[in-house]
């Protein structure tokens, strides 16, 4: 998906703000570096268009490596 789909509805609906989710079918939570990619540009659609992104969340399963069965990129640190 990109940005100007991503935000199409948003913008019809003038929201402010934005959750970006999906889900990962390996179960494995943990962003891959697509999605750190896609977000980071996500972010700078928004600042453009003036919606905010709060977060971007990757929802799998739990494991040994990631005890929560979700990961927010927002968390991690990866918006900047």
């Amino acid at each position: 998906m990109t940005p100007r789909e991503l935000f199409r509805t948003a913008i019809i609906r003038n929201a402010a703000a934005i959750v970006v989710a999906h889900n990962h079918p390996s179960g494995d939570p943990r962003p891959s570096e697509a999605d750190i990619r896609a977000t980071r540009e996500v972010v700078q659609a928004g600042r453009i268009v003036r919606i905010e992104v709060l977060d971007h969340v990757v929802i799998g399963q739990s494991g040994p490596d990631h005890p929560r069965p979700w990961a927010s990129l927002r968390e991690l640190g990866i918006f900047y």
